[in-house]
């Protein structure tokens, strides 16, 4: 039997059945990121090139300290440190463009578990629609299954072509919402969860970029007069210490903390 491919869905999945905690999850992903960086770095890189290029740029450093009393030698450093730094970022970019492609996809999968909460049961939440015309927006009516309810009439804002419907679940699952409109049935997948569960806010029928970035969802059909479903989840921050962050940038500290540290037990010249 031939073997699935492993992409980085199917790593994000295995690491939340293994870890129920946000904090851990990217703990344990930030370490293991900043390991492979530095290993990637150093059997993708000239070692001895960026070892030279980095004892330049200190001796540049230091003759402006030393003749920082003669403009024209200063000046030369200066030149000089310009032309090593971009040697320097030359012989650095590659390793880090290999670095770097995979890291986002693992950042953009994490975010579908780790960026947004999912609906509490009882808990209130919005369900918008934007549109293409007037009509499309009047004609514009949401089906629910049974285990969720409206409990508000919807809002139209003219304007931007918008409609919002209030909904409450009266139990967690995985449910699917329908907005009608202009012959059209467009369906989205709405979270119900108390735990760790993968989301996406909005589903998106242009727009390839964002796509990517906020929807876990295939595109919507480009004959529908509908731009883009959205629920309005809570955005999720993490506690450390007492300070609330993004994981994202949690992520970029623990793992720059955690390369600097292998970097310099490894003995790699980053």
């Amino acid at each position: 039997m031939a073997s699935l491919p492993i992409t980085t869905g199917h790593v994000c999945a295995a690491l939340v059945s293994v870890f129920t905690s946000p904090l851990a999850i990217v703990v344990g992903v930030s370490i293991v990121i900043g390991f492979l960086m530095v290993i990637v770095f150093r059997y993708t890189s000239d070692q001895k090139a960026i070892r030279r290029a980095k004892d330049r740029l200190k001796a540049h450093l230091l003759a402006v300290r030393l003749f920082q009393d003669q403009l024209p030698v200063v000046m030369r450093a200066y030149g000089r440190i310009l032309v090593g730094t971009g040697s320097y970022l030359r012989l650095a970019f590659t390793p880090l463009l290999i670095a770097i492609l995979p890291i986002t996809f693992l950042i953009i999968q994490l975010d579908r578990y780790l960026g947004w909460k999912p609906i509490q049961a009882q808990q209130a939440f919005l369900v918008q629609a934007r549109l293409d015309t007037p009509d499309a927006l009047n004609s514009a009516a949401l089906q629910l299954p049974g285990q969720l309810v409206s409990t508000a009439p919807a809002v139209h804002i003219p304007g931007n072509n918008e409609i919002v419907w209030r909904v409450v679940a009266s139990g967690e699952g995985e449910y699917v919402v329908d907005v009608t409109t202009a012959g059209h049935k467009l369906s989205k997948q709405i979270v119900v969860s108390s735990g760790l569960s993968r989301v996406s806010p909005v589903r998106l029928r242009d727009n390839l970029w964002e796509r990517l970035l906020s929807s876990g969802e295939a595109a919507l059909p480009h004959d529908a007069p509908v731009q883009s479903i959205s629920v309005l989840y809570p955005s999720r921050d993490i506690s450390l210490a007492g300070w609330q962050m993004n994981w994202i940038v949690l992520f970029f500290i623990l793992s720059l903390i955690a390369g600097f540290i292998f970097k310099s037990a490894l003995g790699i010249q980053v």
